[in-house]
Parts: structure tokens; C-alpha cells; sequence
């Protein structure tokens, strides 16, 4: 056997050592009791965007005065939440007969983003808020790549400290048994804070009782799992910038592929057969036949 057959058959060895069924992905995570949340009704939004404002305020993100954020010039292109602003407002449809939508971090049930998390930067606490401690993230930015909603951001303009950035469900409050500032300051009532099984029912009653003013569906309630945060709408919710997307937990695929490479020790295996390939790659060329010049002058020898 040659080298190459050699590193070919390692290779197959490796990948064979992976059982398919040697591990499993941990069981999606069943909303607690306790778990807390917030239905966005986009039918009552008016574009305000003074929940913009109270977030910035609650999280000492850039200052701005209130006025400031009137200018509806920001409608005219769809905008997705940064390190300077955890949540925006959106306006789709007609000019004539606009629907405005809030986006934020959905706070999921069984978050992507804590799964894709190597050092364990991101909790789902108790209460169903996904935290982030900044000082366990090594700033891989996983978590941006996982998540579904493309939600968490990176500070690109801070070059010693940077930290990634999302929604923090103004955790100062809630642990003070106060509203997230966004939800506060809401003139319309769009934004209701509660225990998550109770949005759930109170949502389906406007659904029941209005059904000619609601899409018949609770968006939150099952997508990817479950989400913190819901949604009512009267048009299809792909159309106010939320993703359509399946039921199972995003961690489901991914901890499964995880585990069963990392738990079967494949990573040793794989790390011998790349340096095998590099050694093969570089090898000493001395063995190999010399080239048709050498042959030549050597028959001609020989002759």
C-alpha cells in the first residue's frame, strides 16, 4: 500500500468511527412556567418609534433626542438592528396603508445562538431570556451565523474591547419586576409584557374574535421551537420582515452533528489524516524518476 492508499484509508477509518446513533442533541427546551414575554400586535404599531428611544435611553446606547426620531426618512429602506440599536421599526406596504413591525432578538426558546456559543457566552435564564456575558465571548461571532434572525451584531468600530450585540430584554428592569422600556413607553399598547402561556391565550383571543383582522397564526408560538417574543399581523408574516421557518429548534441539527463528531473523537483522527495529506504533499520529490533528459543520457550510456 502507498502513501496515498495509506491516507486514503485513514481517512475512511476516521469517518467510520462515527456511529450514527452514538449521540443525540439535547431535548428542545420546554418553556417554563415562569417564562416571560412580550405580543407585538403590529395592527395597532404606528411607527412612532418612540420604543426606539426607550431602548437606546434604557441601554445607554446612543443618545438621541425624542424629536429625533419623528423623521420618517428611515422607512425608505428596510433596517436590521446594530450595535447602536437593539431594536428598529420597519414600514411595509403602501405608503397609503403602511404596516409598521418592530424587530428585536426573539429570545427564543431553545436559542441557536447559546448553542453555536463555544465559551458559553449566552444563558437561557429561568425567565426565558437569552443573556450574554461579554466577558466569556471570545468574539468567534457563531452566534451571528446560527441564529435564524440574524440578530446578533459586532461592534466593528470598537477595536479593543468589541462585544457582540442584541436585545438585552432590559434585564435591569425586569430584575427590579419593572417592563422592558420599550413595552412602557408604547402610547398605542402594541407591545404587551406578560407570562408567555398567558400572550399565547390573550393572542389567540384577538385572533378569535377578530378573525377578519388577523392572519389566523401567532408567529413566536411555534417557529424554531418557540420564541419569547410573538407576533399578530393581518398580512403573511414574511411580509413584515420575519422569516418563515420551521418547528424545530435550530439546536436540534446542529448538537447533533456537533456531538457526534466531538464525543466519537473524530477531531484526533482528522488531524492526523490532514497532517498526513501535508506530509505526503511535501515529501522528499528525491524518490521519484529522473526527468526524460537523465533517462535519455542514461540509455545512451548504456547503448
Amino acid at each position: 500500500m502507498d502513501r496515498r492508499q495509506f491516507m486514503k484509508s485513514l481517512t475512511a477509518a476516521g469517518l467510520a468511527s462515527v456511529p450514527a446513533t452514538a449521540a443525540r442533541a439535547s431535548h428542545p427546551h420546554a418553556a417554563d412556567v415562569d417564562a416571560v414575554g412580550v405580543l407585538v400586535d403590529t395592527t395597532l404599531c404606528i411607527g412612532c418609534r418612540k420604543c426606539e428611544w426607550a431602548c437606546n435611553q434604557s441601554n445607554g446606547l446612543p443618545q438621541a433626542g425624542l424629536s429625533s426620531f419623528e423623521d420618517e426618512s428611515v422607512f425608505r429602506s428596510e433596517r436590521r438592528p446594530d450595535a447602536g440599536h437593539y431594536t428598529v421599526v420597519n414600514r411595509y406596504g403602501d405608503e397609503s396603508d403602511p404596516i409598521w413591525a418592530k424587530i428585536q432578538c426573539m429570545h427564543c426558546q431553545d436559542p441557536a445562538c447559546s448553542s453555536a456559543c463555544i465559551v458559553t457566552a449566552f444563558d437561557k435564564r429561568e425567565d426565558g431570556v437569552v443573556a450574554y456575558d461579554p466577558w466569556r465571548c471570545m468574539g468567534c461571532r457563531y452566534c451571528m451565523v446560527a441564529c435564524p434572525f440574524q440578530i446578533p451584531t459586532y461592534e466593528w468600530d470598537n477595536a479593543t474591547k468589541p462585544q457582540v450585540r442584541k436585545c438585552t430584554f432590559c434585564l435591569d428592569l425586569l430584575d427590579a419586576d419593572k417592563v422592558p422600556a420599550c413595552v412602557d413607553i408604547c402610547p398605542m399598547e402594541a407591545l404587551t409584557f406578560g407570562k408567555r402561556d398567558q400572550l399565547l391565550a390573550l393572542a389567540h383571543r384577538r385572533i378569535a374574535r377578530h378573525p377578519e383582522k388577523y392572519i389566523d397564526h401567532v408567529y413566536g408560538e411555534h417557529e424554531v421551537g418557540g420564541t419569547s417574543w410573538l407576533y399578530l399581523s393581518s398580512v403573511p408574516f414574511t411580509e413584515i420582515g420575519l422569516p418563515e421557518l420551521d418547528t424545530d429548534p435550530i439546536p436540534c441539527v446542529t448538537e447533533t452533528i456537533q456531538h457526534s463528531v466531538f464525543k466519537n473523537f473524530f477531531p484526533p483522527l482528522a488531524l492526523y489524516a490532514f497532517l498526513g495529506q501535508i506530509m505526503w504533499l511535501t515529501r522528499d520529490r528525491g524518490d521519484e524518476p529522473e526527468s526524460p533528459e537523465g533517462d535519455d543520457a542514461d540509455t545512451e550510456g548504456r547503448t
